[in-house]
């Protein structure tokens, strides 16, 4: 992830007059046909498993994210002829909104999500309007994302770690730890023990490898050995006006708050990944947060009426598409199109066991947890927020955890000035407020 600093100037160079890229350069350039190509394949097979195992999380058809995925990378390409956010950012559901969509399913229900993702999507669309995201990343620092990242990575790293040793139900005996569970959890452990070796050896040249030798010897091993299968539900995507099926005054209130999380905490992640994917540019070309929010709240309102999820361009799938040779957002398309043979054929994606989706996921569980690393050089304050706040979102969940943890760097700050710098309450809350015009410092 990104440093403050790099979020501070990708928010400052909104800002900026820069003269616009030549037309459709940053959708296709023929030199880069082959290239381009080829990175949209590999990075479309390695998005899927992720895409899969985000779709558990959220407790939303595997299909649907399938879905809101392709979608998304054909509205990021066709946005990238008029106003390019970024060059080489592949668009996908959001690991890191996993827990809070599956909330949403749990409180509204699945037939009022659409409702939510077309109103998070309207006040994505205000916020790029107005510009507001530079004022955001000042209300909430960028190492309390990065708290609230590694408390949902563990909760997907704990929600998926049960998969290493699920067994069929007519293996089940009265032993839990029978010799069936036992050899699957074996299999698992080699299976992530392989991942990480190879991920280790090829994360700077083709981080898709060890995705595709884990899928590919899981499905081999599969033919032996009998274990679970991933199963998807084949539901039908079918459009329909995102209409609201509640009339409860409190639960409006509280849908209204919920869009607000899910607008502010997908905006903030984008912001970040844009600051990474502008340094694994190959050309080095700046990046324009500002259009890649118009792309996302284009394409969120969209997904909104087939019952779609949230989206961004995030990190993990954007440096596989670096690495793979894309050079623009061409690569984006053909991603969404190899995923879209998957939605039209969903029973292909059976062939995969689930201890290999577990070992990815608990992977990029892990990874978001190891996201409190970056954090570390903003000092110890930085490090011991962000750490309580992982926990907290870990304990508590992501709504709970993030404002407790508001309150208490709330709470830190106005004790310093109040004691160290002798500043009355007033004086405190005009200092704060000088800092969204830009007469302040940032903390």
């Amino acid at each position: 992830m990104a440093s403050y600093d790099d979020l501070k100037k990708q928010s400052e160079s909104l800002n900026n007059n820069q003269s616009p890229d030549p037309v459709g350069r940053a959708a296709f350039q023929a030199k880069y046909l082959a290239r381009d190509l080829q990175a949209g394949i590999i990075t479309g097979a390695m998005a899927i498993p992720l895409s899969v195992g985000i779709a558990m999380m959220s407790d939303y058809p595997i299909k649907v994210a399938l879905a809101t995925v392709v979608f998304a990378c054909f509205i990021g390409w066709i946005n990238s002829w008029i106003r390019p956010g970024n060059y080489i950012g592949a668009p996908g559901v959001a690991a890191g909104l996993a827990p809070v969509l599956a909330l949403g399913v749990a409180s509204f229900g699945m037939e009022n999500m659409a409702f939510v993702i077309f109103l998070t999507a309207f006040m994505q669309a205000v916020i790029w309007k107005f510009n507001l995201q530079k004022y955001i990343l000042i209300a909430v620092p960028s190492y309390l994302v990065e708290g609230l990242l590694a408390g949902v990575g563990l909760k997907i790293a704990i929600n998926f770690f049960a998969m290493t040793y699920e067994i069929p139900a007519s293996l089940e005996s009265e032993v839990f730890w029978n010799a069936a569970r036992i050899q699957m959890f074996i299999i698992s452990f080699i299976g992530f023990a392989c991942f990480i070796y190879l991920f280790t050896r090829f994360q700077s040249k083709q981080p898709a490898v060890p995705y595709f030798v884990l899928i590919i010897a899981g499905v081999v091993v599969a033919q032996f050995i009998s274990m679970p299968m991933l199963h998807v539900d084949d539901v039908p995507l079918s459009l329909a006006l995102p209409i609201p099926q509640f009339n409860d005054a409190m639960t409006w209130v509280y849908v209204v708050g919920f869009a607000a999380m899910l607008a502010t905490i997908d905006v903030i992640e984008q912001v970040m990944s844009n600051a990474a994917i502008e340094k694994l540019d190959p050309l080095q070309r700046k990046c324009n947060t500002n259009n890649s929010l118009l792309a996302i709240w284009i394409a969120n309102m969209g997904a909104s009426f087939f019952g779609g999820m949230t989206n961004l361009d995030g990190v993990a799938k954007s440096t596989t598409n670096k690495l793979a040779g894309a050079y623009t957002k061409f690569s984006v398309l053909i991603i969404g199109l190899v995923i879209l043979f998957f939605v039209l054929n969903t029973q292909y994606l059976e062939y995969m066991p689930k201890f290999s989706l577990a070992a990815i996921m608990i992977f990029t569980g892990w990874k978001m947890i190891m996201g409190l690393l970056h954090v570390a050089h903003q000092g110890e304050y930085a490090l011991m927020l962000a750490t309580l706040c992982a926990l907290l979102v870990y304990k508590l969940g992501i709504f709970e955890g993030l404002l407790l943890a508001l309150m208490v760097h709330g709470f830190v700050h106005f004790v310093v000035l109040n004691r160290a710098h002798n500043l009355r309450t007033k004086a405190i809350i005009r200092k704060y407020l000088e800092r969204f015009s830009g007469h302040g410092g940032v903390d």
